[in-house]
């Protein structure tokens, strides 16, 4: 094994690290996917993703990334009315043009890039346009800001006829959310990022009114029909060939994140977050030009965006001393740098990663 990939030194902020017991679940013996064994597989995979995700409704289980489950989103939760789509980063940028591909009508709602959007100005737009859903990414992964999603979901509770319809790619695994409760109508993640597992999977939940109104869309597609996807669970089957391999790697680590339990969980992504916070003041306190893209209050759990002097300069002297950190992305590439601590990284593990940060940022 190459030292650049020893166990605990991979931040990425996707795909993150991925348990060796995990990885090793993917080595198991190919089963047929129309028959008794994947439907007990997949049984158990539906009673273990429920607690992780908040909902007692089905969660889809996708071979695709999460982009696809993005497109699902808006194939099945607009027809031919207005999408207003809340960008503050490249990924939020994505979720739009998604829909924009759909031939959808997208009203796009820009923030500058480490922002987040004002609630009461959610509001505001709600009184004065009609919308057919509202689309957000909770946590954006190129910049570590996070909306309150609360917050945004309780002013769309007054409009029944708009959906939210929620990317939490970063998200759900490591930050406290609670769907059901909140009114999300789709939510959906990622296997790579916070749930630690291979790319490979995405997951996704939708209410009652998503459902309705996936059903009264005549053109949403076959592959990411929702209606068709739910009611195959029902039967513990999938409508497609599953990845088989990587359900097996999903059943071992969904254990480990129950043996952990998600208040714990979230509080260690928590501390993950405050962690990097204080360091980044304490480098800046110390004369280095590093500073938090983010404002108190904004900033992601699950990744945290840098802006330090060079940045590919910082990334790859990390990468020669066997760290692995992300490179600014989109229109930050030049200007930041990304730490993922999410998934199964822990504090201590972080601390070592921040020490040779200290060492290589100017």
């Amino acid at each position: 094994m190459s030292t650049e990939f020893l166990p605990g030194r991979f931040f990425l902020p996707g795909p993150t690290e991925v348990h060796r017991d995990v990885l090793a679940a993917q080595t198991r013996p190919m089963i047929g996917h129309r028959g008794k064994a994947i439907q007990d597989l997949m049984a158990t995979i539906a009673s273990g993703l429920g607690p992780v995700f908040q909902t007692s409704r089905p969660v889809v289980v996708s071979a695709s990334s999460a982009t696809g489950l993005m497109e699902a989103a808006i194939r099945n939760g607009v027809g031919s009315g207005k999408v207003l789509a809340m960008v503050n980063g490249a990924f939020s940028r994505r979720f739009a043009e998604i829909a924009h591909m759909c031939a959808k009508d997208v009203v796009l709602w820009e923030v500058p890039a480490g922002e987040v959007h004002a609630v009461a100005a959610l509001a505001d737009r709600l009184e004065r346009d009609r919308f057919e859903a509202v689309i957000v990414t909770q946590s954006e992964t190129s910049t570590g800001a996070l909306q309150d999603l609360e917050g945004i979901a309780s002013i769309l509770s007054q409009y029944p006829d708009t959906l939210l319809l929620v990317d939490s790619v970063t998200g759900i695994g490591g930050i406290e959310i609670f769907p059901d409760a909140w009114g999300v109508d789709f939510i959906l993640t990622g296997s790579q990022k916070a749930l630690a597992l291979p790319p490979g999977l995405a997951f996704g939940v939708a209410s009652e009114a998503m459902m309705e109104r996936a059903r009264s869309i005549p053109d949403r597609g076959w592959y990411f029909d929702l209606e068709r996807l739910v009611r195959n669970l029902g039967s513990n089957q999938t409508p497609a060939t599953p990845a088989v391999s990587l359900l097996y790697a999903l059943e071992v680590q969904l254990e480990r994140i129950h043996a952990e339990g998600m208040t714990t969980r979230w509080k260690r992504h928590l501390s993950m977050r405050e962690r990097t916070v204080a360091w980044a003041m304490e480098m800046s306190e110390a004369g280095h030009e590093v500073s938090l893209l983010t404002a108190p209050g904004e900033r992601s759990p699950t990744v945290t965006c840098l802006q330090v002097p060079n940045p590919p300069e910082v990334v790859s002297r990390a990468r020669d001393k066997g760290w692995v950190v992300g490179a600014g992305y989109g229109e930050l590439k030049e200007s930041t740098i990304r730490i993922g601590h999410m998934g199964d990284h822990t504090v201590e593990g972080l601390e070592g990663l921040l020490d040779v940060l200290s060492s290589v940022i100017p």
